[in-house]
């Protein structure tokens, strides 16, 4: 994308010092750690970690499930239009852009459009920016007056959101940026000692008010840890406290402990089976309003990711961002609702799946549930779509949305679906259900190493 700095790419915008020193330290104390532990755990360890590992699947039951969520970036930068980063990037003064502040007036009912777009689109939970890098605080605080009942809002905002989220039926989740741009120990905590005492405890203030003050929240979805490593945020402490306060919720990994998932920002990229992770993406190239960023992903576009993520045992955070008013620009409506109709049809292909060992394929992609692989076709070929490797006994197979039979040809290294329409059903992803005799697998390096190729080598 045009902007070339994620979250992640802030070690580099602010070089090495204390931000590499933060994003590093916890590796050595990590393996140090692994190097500690005895060969064989004690029982107690066992018992400790199989209480753990019970606790997180249980807490991510409901998100394995949703597969499909809405990230909304909205703050000040939202009505200064010029990208989340500008206070950074345009080095504008703090006094200069806090008056934006004052300014800043999100039209009643705007949360509630949000949300009923978020169950339009098929989407499941909503994560929104509860403080982002700028510093300023969608909720009501007794810690600082930098906050939306206090400034232009004139109401606790993030309050409106939960309960428009609520109102249709989503889980909510909060975003909290744990690097600040604004406050004047922000910075100075990577090497005043007395500034880092201040803000770990302003910090870990905010997000106990968030924790506390609007009843049960499901995701905490925690951002750029610069300037400190999970030492100096006092990460344990800090995830303690939310886990006290809210003790069915799941936390990402940003603050420098592992979490409960992993979260690829702009790319899908599957964790370890075993490991939960989010791949997070714009629908343009940008996370706040960018009025000029016109780079929009089409619908779809947006559907072959969600089905990539899924197909990895991964979801999918899909981002909005609304201008300063709130309201959310025509392109994403526009975009979600295309989705969200290819949902109507499909979306039962999506939701519970789990991870699919069928993966490769130049016009499709896969998803499944136990032994029924569903095959995506993003690039329609016409009246036959095949698939190489599939080393599973295929039983029968069918349109997923007429429920149409489909003639099908196995052979050793392939499988092949005919009489099929000349054109796509569906433009965005047409979807074949193919029951087989067990789970689906594909091993193509299996038919490149045995196919027979008449004599030549390989």
């Amino acid at each position: 994308m045009p902007h070339t700095f994620s979250r992640r790419d802030t070690l580099k915008l602010f070089g090495a010092g204390a931000a590499a020193a933060g994003a590093s330290a916890i590796q050595p104390k990590l393996a140090w750690a692994a190097q500690q532990r005895s060969p064989t755990p004690s029982a107690a360890q066992t018992e400790e970690d199989q209480r753990e590992s019970q606790s997180r699947a249980a807490r991510l039951a409901w998100w394995h499930a949703a597969k499909f969520g809405m990230f909304i970036h909205f703050g000040l930068y939202s009505l200064y239009g010029h990208h989340e980063w500008a206070m950074e990037e345009e080095g504008i003064p703090v006094a200069e852009y806090e008056q934006l502040a004052k300014r800043f007036h999100p039209r009643p009912g705007c949360a509630r459009e949000w949300a009923r777009l978020a169950k339009r689109a098929g989407q499941k939970y909503m994560v929104m920016t509860s403080k982002h890098h700028e510093g300023f605080c969608n909720f009501a605080s007794k810690l600082t007056n930098y906050c939306a009942p206090e400034q232009g809002p004139g109401r606790d905002f993030a309050r409106e959101y939960v309960e428009a989220a609520r109102a249709e039926g989503l889980r909510v989740g909060f975003y909290y940026s744990l690097m600040d741009w604004h406050h004047p120990d922000g910075a100075r905590c990577a090497t005043d000692p007395a500034a880092r005492e201040r803000f770990v405890a302003y910090t870990h203030g905010l997000i106990r008010e968030i924790m506390t003050n609007y009843g049960k929240i499901d995701v905490l979805w925690y951002d750029v840890a610069w300037p400190l490593d999970a030492e100096g945020w006092q990460s344990v402490k800090m995830n303690q406290m939310v886990f006290g306060l809210q003790p069915e919720i799941i936390v990402n990994n940003r603050n420098l402990l592992p979490g409960d998932f992993s979260t690829p920002e702009q790319e899908i990229e599957a964790a370890a089976e075993g490991r939960a992770w989010e791949s997070c993406m714009t629908m343009n190239d940008s996370w706040g309003y960018q009025r000029a960023d016109d780079d929009w992903k089409s619908p779809k576009t947006i559907v072959s990711n969600l089905v990539e993520c899924a197909q990895g045992g991964g979801n999918y955070l899909l981002n909005i961002g609304p201008t300063g008013d709130g309201s959310v620009p025509s392109e994403s409506i526009a975009t979600l609702e295309a989705v969200g109709r290819w949902m109507e049809d499909n979306g039962p292909t999506i939701y519970e799946s789990e991870r699919c060992k069928v993966t490769t394929s130049e016009m499709a992609g896969f998803t499944r549930k136990d032994k029924t692989l569903y095959v995506h076709v993003h690039f329609w070929p016409g009246n036959t779509v095949a698939v190489g490797g599939l080393r599973t006994k295929v039983l029968s197979a069918r349109m997923y949305t007429t429920k149409q039979p489909v003639e099908f040809h196995q052979q050793e290294f392939r499988v092949q679906f005919t009489g099929l329409p000349d054109h796509p059903p569906d433009p965005l992803a047409t979807v074949l259900e193919v029951e087989c005799d067990g789970e689906p697998l594909q091993d193509t390096r299996w038919v490149r190493e045995n196919r027979p190729r008449r004599g030549i080598g390989i």
